[in-house]
């Protein structure tokens, strides 16, 4: 595939999603967007990609925004198609069915900082800064940021970020939960994808229903979780990954999944 605003590649099973605006800080506008829905449903259908990375071009963002420009340029109308645009968008690379990591490499604001919160795993370096400042245009957060941030921190600590528009180091952001971890500018992408081939390597059955799982914890209450985790748990006991997996245990050698 070849993008105009973004880089894509596969290595060992693991796909690099690169938003390449630099002169722009890679800010999304609705080009940008439109290549990332692109990108994506094609990853979703590739069996050949277990693991996705997600990065921002150069040293200073990994995406700080919006394109102001086309922001600017919205009502009411335009306003409600361009947040489920790209809310859908956001909404597809957490439904993947596939574990996404975003290697957070500088500014994550407003939808920088919900295409963060859209991964499953956040890992960021040392110069990375997080923040919804939607505000101080006059607007909220239109990409999934008021539900996906109050969801993964407590709703007060969200509502201090998205109400002031502040913007928190990576030591915070891991500190209240936003980051997993954090690794020097140096050392980010290698990490990433040292973790990814880690995810790689396990039974890819087990994996996308694990994350299922763990996705629908937002959907359903506790009583229903329960029920899906256990329907989820019943359908890979039936594959030859778990057959193979336990054998593997018992005969104390490294397992080879065939996902199946």
């Amino acid at each position: 595939m070849s993008f105009n605003n973004i880089l894509f590649e596969v290595k060992n099973k693991i796909g690099f999603v690169t938003i390449n605006r630099t002169d722009k800080l890679n800010a999304l506008n609705d080009a940008t967007v439109t290549e990332l829905k692109e990108c994506f449903t094609a990853i979703k259908n590739d069996e050949g990609i277990n693991v996705v990375i997600i990065t921002g071009a150069g040293e200073k963002a990994f995406v700080a925004g919006a394109d102001i420009s086309e922001l600017n340029k919205l009502d009411e109308s335009t306003g409600k198609k361009f947040s489920e645009n790209g809310q859908a968008v956001f909404n597809l690379i957490e439904n993947l069915g596939k574990p996404v990591i975003a290697a957070v490499n500088g500014f994550a604001l407003g939808g920088g900082c919900e295409l963060a919160l859209s991964c499953h795993i956040r890992f960021a370096n040392e110069k990375a800064k997080f923040g919804q400042p939607e505000v101080n245009l006059g607007i909220i957060p239109g990409y999934g940021g008021t539900q996906r941030l109050t969801r993964l921190i407590n709703s007060g600590r969200a509502a201090e970020l998205i109400l002031t528009g502040d913007l928190i180091d990576a030591n915070e952001a891991l500190r209240i939960g936003i980051v997993n971890k954090i690794f020097s500018s140096e050392e980010l992408m290698s990490k990433a994808t040292e973790f990814a081939e880690k995810i790689s390597s396990k039974g890819q059955i087990a994996v996308r229903k694990a994350l299922l799982a763990i996705v629908s914890c937002d959907e359903l209450s506790e009583s229903d979780g329960l029920n899906y985790e256990a329907k989820l748990f019943a359908e890979g006991c039936g594959s030859e990954d778990f057959k193979e997996g336990t054998t593997a245990f018992l005969e104390k050698r490294k397992p080879n999944f065939k996902n199946s």
